[in-house]
């Protein structure tokens, strides 16, 4: 079993996949629409709708990172998509030059909030919040230190 990050929004997955394929260089990247399934003719999605992105997955050194979006009428049930900071993604253990180069990426248009540095605990370590909302934080020795204790 596998537990994953699933990223939603409203209407961006399509830019938001563009934009994490190019910073992470992913190696594989697979979507399908919303529009790839027979309409129901008592709910119509619209052409927009349609085009949204029901499920995806893209893949970088090892990884996976699911990015879908929710329609106007599942909002209605699931609640509004809402950029938020409950939720953070962890890059842990890359390289402190890997780091640097996903950091750099991800930050672009977005908020740095810690910009990477050697700590006591790790060697690269540093937090953003990306143009999407998606806040990330970045620990080159997140294991290392963890089993240190």
């Amino acid at each position: 079993m596998k537990a994953i990050a699933y990223l939603q929004f409203d209407g961006q997955a399509e830019e938001a996949l563009t934009f994490y394929e190019k910073a992470f260089q992913a190696t594989s990247v697979k979507k399908v629409r919303f529009g790839a399934f027979g309409q129901d003719p008592n709910a119509p999605l619209t052409e927009e709708e349609q085009n949204m992105i029901m499920e995806s997955r893209i893949e970088f050194s090892g990884n996976i990172l699911m990015v879908s979006d929710v329609l106007p009428s599942m909002q209605a049930v699931t609640g509004e998509v809402t950029k938020g900071n409950t939720v953070l993604i962890s890059i842990i253990d890359a390289d402190p030059e890997m780091n640097k180069q996903i950091f750099e990426r991800l930050s672009e248009g977005g908020t740095v909030i810690m910009p990477l540095s050697s700590t006591p605990w790790s060697a690269s370590f540093g937090m953003l919040v990306d143009k999407f909302g998606v806040m990330w934080k970045f620990n080159s020795e997140a294991n290392k230190f963890l089993d240190s204790y």
